[in-house]
């Protein structure tokens, strides 16, 4: 599960790592709804599409991937069976986050832990944060992530927002 806001290299570890101890791997995007906003500047379709395109390049398999979009729940009571509801049967759940980790361990799945792979640089919110100061971030997505963010115009989009958000203050 992840926002992919926007999707980067250790994104891809994870999937990779998750796709060697298992035969298929279900990849929620989640907070589907969202889009538009500093923390969340892409949509779910352009989100799916950065990781159909790179799940392409790096020529993984695509009858072994799921891509499920998931809108955000009301209540963390639902979270998981909202989960549970959007996606085929799983049997494992891979998250580093406490309470996704939680909500999961209380209704019996088995966990698994997603090694962070260089998260000092892997970072989306870091990356989001150089694409606003005009610093280098192109190195940190895949080549595929970086056209589609181009072609998005995700720079552009991202300044725009953080210029409309400053006139809120």
């Amino acid at each position: 599960m992840g926002r992919f806001q926007p999707l980067h290299n250790g994104h891809l570890e994870a999937v990779r790592k998750i796709l060697e101890e298992n035969d298929e791997i279900i990849i929620v995007v989640g907070s589907a709804q969202s889009s538009h906003s500093l923390d969340n500047p892409f949509t779910a379709g352009e989100r799916i599409l950065m990781l159909r395109s790179v799940l392409r390049e790096e020529r993984i398999d695509l009858a072994r991937c799921y891509v499920i979009p998931l809108p955000d729940a009301e209540m963390h009571a639902v979270w998981a069976a909202k989960v549970i509801a959007y996606c085929p049967p799983f049997d494992m759940v891979y998250s580093n986050e406490p309470l996704t980790r939680r909500l999961f361990e209380e209704m019996g799945f088995p966990l698994g832990s997603i090694p962070l792979f260089r998260r000092e640089v892997y970072d989306a919110t870091e990356i989001r944060r150089r694409m606003l100061a005009d610093e280098e971030w192109r190195s940190l997505l895949p080549s595929c992530v970086v056209s589609l963010v181009d072609e998005f115009d995700g720079v552009g989009r991202l300044k725009a927002l953080s210029k409309s958000d400053k006139k809120g203050d």
